[in-house]
């Protein structure tokens, strides 16, 4: 199902930090938004699963509207969320980080998924291991199994490759690519790293101050865009 924001508008007290976003994530995509720290990339994440209130504008899934939604009720509806930090819990064992996603199943189905395991075989091996006994790859891994679990029809990454090895950012590029393109999941992520996002990604929508400012086919992204909106 396609993600479709329209003049979305959110503020922190006297701040504004989006300023009539739209945003279209066509169903079968794997869509990159991209642009420099500060810019709202987070804060639309956040704002379209509903940790942020939106203060005006609405959000789409499908033939749903989630703009008065709980995040409860946007997840229970498809939507997987890997959040920056990977926020796993670290007294949790690996398990039970995973069974944690299985609450916003809509099917209540309580048992791991084997497709977790299939994408992230690791997992199986680290069941009763406490989240915070691993290495940062590992914890990432975990983050985007539990999303795995609830079964998503839309998955959302906030950068997933920060602070990852490169055999761990190589892994999550191929996974991603394959629940992509072979499997029909639609994805959202937000990534720093453009030649990441250039093989992953099929679109690109780039953000400054809070708004679009370019968006296309991943092929369209040229230099002028780069350096203008992405080059630090």
């Amino acid at each position: 199902m396609k993600l479709d924001v329209a003049q979305l508008n959110q503020s922190y007290g006297e701040s504004h930090t989006l300023w009539d976003m739209d945003l279209l994530v066509e169903e079968g995509s794997c869509t990159c938004l991209m642009g420099r720290n500060g810019v709202g990339k987070t804060t639309l994440l956040k704002t379209i699963m509903g940790l942020l209130r939106a203060t005006s504008g609405s959000t789409g899934f499908g033939t749903h509207s989630l703009t008065h939604d709980s995040p409860d009720a946007r997840a229970k509806k498809g939507i997987g969320f890997v959040p920056q930090g990977r926020e796993i819990f670290g007294q949790l064992t690996v398990g039970e980080n995973l069974r944690t996603g299985l609450s916003a199943r809509s099917d209540g189905r309580n048992d791991i998924p084997e497709r977790v395991f299939e994408l992230f075989p690791v997992l199986r091996t680290m069941l009763n291991r406490r989240g915070g006994d691993l290495s940062g790859g590992q914890q990432q891994q975990l983050a985007i199994g539990r999303a795995m679990a609830l079964d998503p029809k839309l998955l959302i990454l906030d950068e997933p490759t920060e602070g990852i090895q490169p055999n761990i950012v190589a892994q999550i590029a191929e996974i991603l690519i394959d629940l992509n393109r072979k499997q029909g999941l639609t994805i959202l992520l937000v990534e720093q790293k453009l030649p990441f996002a250039r093989k992953v990604a099929d679109r690109f929508v780039v953000m400054d101050r809070g708004r679009a400012v370019a968006s296309g086919k991943m092929a369209q992204l040229d230099s002028d865009v780069v350096t203008k909106y992405l080059t630090v």
